[in-house]
């Protein structure tokens, strides 16, 4: 598909979603940062290229080069606690093409659970970060993923698809704001201040100013951070569970591959309300059996009716245009690559061809004129790369088979381009 990979490579992504796969499925299939890591290390031993991925409370999806997607459906399982047939079950495969616009759709948050969630995109830069560095990345997915960061930007500033509660941090505290009374009475306990933690912090001072909140953090020096942009309390990890029994609301966005609030920890002689925003939960399945408990996770936050969504709907036409825009010309850039190693060897075997002939007429013509003689050659040999190029780019659908033809009509060997 493209000069960055061999023929026989192909560009895939393989994942599966909550439009298919319920929380329990895609907490087996989450990459923790160590995981990711470790998986991109495979994936470089493998010889994998262009390989990414991105796993969010909605999605896990691998991206990357390879002569068939099980490749890259075995080093997710390897990596995750997901099996080879729950992948079956529950997952999608794209292709070159198909593969390419799926990422746009993700990126511009066109794919998400809470339409025109701005937060993906982030994750997309810090999962490629993460790629870079592993030394994973090429040119190709390089601008690719600023294609789509670029589309994104403009979708946000040029469209209403962003507007509202966009966001699973504002959707839990717009649940908190229409379910809980008196909310300025209240002592609310964020427990974890990771991303999604830190938005979710941002979102309840702007819209809950007389609520008492508290965070508290495994490591607490992050938790000061926060506390001390916004003037928040903060306790020390060893205080959770007294700081539960004094709370009202409770919101869970720690993020661990295991449960982290258990039974044990919460003591509720009153009304309780937790919020898990994790993925897999973080909150066991025993605590939501207990009296005086409500637990709300992520997927039921997700689908708040939100007021604002049919208007932000409205602009999906819109969005789809611009991320089109993009898309097209990033796919006119990777045209440009795609022929130019058979455009190369062209050149090459012309100049080949120009030395010999040159050679022979000089040992036959006794008035032979060598620098003229040059001239001319290099000229035909620029008109004809020149015409071969511009039939490539305009061969749309039929590139393919034309670089076919000219490879082997001209005998080319473009493999080491």
């Amino acid at each position: 598909m493209t000069s960055t990979a061999s023929s026989s490579l192909s560009f895939f992504v393989v994942g599966l979603s909550f439009q298919k796969a319920e929380e329990s499925i895609r907490g087996r299939f989450n990459l923790a940062t160590e995981q990711y890591e470790a998986l991109l290390d495979q994936g470089k031993e493998q010889g994998l290229s262009s390989l990414m991925g991105i796993s969010t409370c909605n999605r896990t999806e691998l991206y990357g080069y390879a002569t068939n997607p099980i490749q890259l459906i075995k080093l997710l399982c390897a990596h995750t606690e997901g099996s080879f047939e729950e992948f079956q079950d529950y997952a999608y495969i794209y292709k070159n093409q198909e593969a390419i616009t799926h990422l746009f759709r993700v990126g511009t948050g066109l794919e998400s659970q809470i339409l025109g969630d701005f937060e993906i995109i982030s994750q997309i830069k810090q999962s490629f970060g993460k790629a870079k560095k592993a030394g994973t990345t090429s040119p190709f997915l390089e601008r690719l993923c600023n294609a789509v960061i670029q589309a994104s930007k403009r979708i946000k500033n040029e469209t209403a698809l962003s507007s509202g509660a966009t966001s699973v941090a504002f959707a839990s505290v717009k649940y908190i704001l229409e379910n809980v009374t008196e909310l300025n009475k209240k002592r609310i306990l964020l427990f974890g201040t990771g991303k999604i933690g830190r938005n979710t912090c941002d979102n309840l001072t702007k819209h809950a100013p007389g609520a008492e909140i508290t965070l508290i953090n495994r490591t607490r020096e992050k938790a000061e951070e926060i506390g001390g942009k916004y003037n928040l309390k903060v306790k020390d990890y060893g205080d959770l569970p007294a700081e539960i029994r004094r709370s009202d609301i409770l919101i869970v966005a720690t993020g661990a591959q295991k449960p982290t609030l258990s039974k044990e920890l919460v003591f509720a002689k009153k009304s309780l309300l937790i919020l898990d925003l994790s993925v897999p939960k973080n909150v066991a399945d025993e605590v939501s059996k207990m009296d005086h408990v409500e637990v709300v996770h992520l997927d039921q936050l997700s689908r708040i009716t939100d007021i604002t969504r049919e208007q932000r709907a409205k602009d999906i036409p819109a969005a789809e245009r611009i991320y089109k825009e993009v898309m097209t010309d990033f796919m006119a850039w990777l045209g440009t690559r795609k022929f130019a190693p058979v455009i190369g060897a062209l050149k090459e075997k012309l100049l080949q061809m120009k030395e010999e002939e040159l050679d022979f007429h000089a040992r036959k013509w006794p008035d032979y004129n060598e620098e003229q003689m040059d001239k001319f050659s290099e000229r035909l040999i620029q008109k004809i790369t020149k015409q071969v190029a511009n039939h490539l780019k305009s061969a749309n659908g039929s590139t393919d088979t034309s670089i076919e033809y000219i490879e082997a009509i001209f005998q080319l060997d473009t493999a080491k381009k």
